[in-house]
């Protein structure tokens, strides 16, 4: 079993940054492939970024390439999400996964409890 515990959310103008962590505890944090997911209002939840346990891949939604950065520190048992240049469309309530496959299975994996990003125009 795996519990994830995110932080770092927040209120932020448009162009602004913030960012995300994810503590995970429980299973070797070192061999779990680690992402995050969002949830605007009204729409389904939708893939943001992912990295392997390696570090050797890491995946990106087109929409935040060039803005976001994941990022993670295996000794601390922690993953980071740098978003910058944030836009009124990032706001959501994001939420940190983790899996022992591969970056394209972290929605079936372990899930965290969400922290909310609100962007303002």
């Amino acid at each position: 079993q795996v519990q994830l515990v995110e932080s770092g959310g927040g209120l932020v103008q448009a162009g602004g940054s913030l960012r995300l962590s994810c503590t995970a505890s429980g299973r070797t944090f070192s061999r779990l492939a680690m992402g995050w997911f969002r949830q605007a209002p009204g729409k389904e939840r939708e893939f943001v970024a992912g990295i392997s346990w390696s570090g050797g891949r890491i995946d990106y939604v087109d929409s935040v390439k060039g803005r976001f950065t994941i990022s993670r520190n295996n000794a601390l048992n922690t993953v980071y999400l740098q978003m910058n240049s944030l836009k009124p469309e990032d706001t959501a309530v994001y939420y940190c996964t983790a899996t022992p496959a591969e970056v394209t299975m972290l929605k079936h994996g372990y899930w965290g409890q969400g922290t909310q990003v609100t962007v303002s125009s």
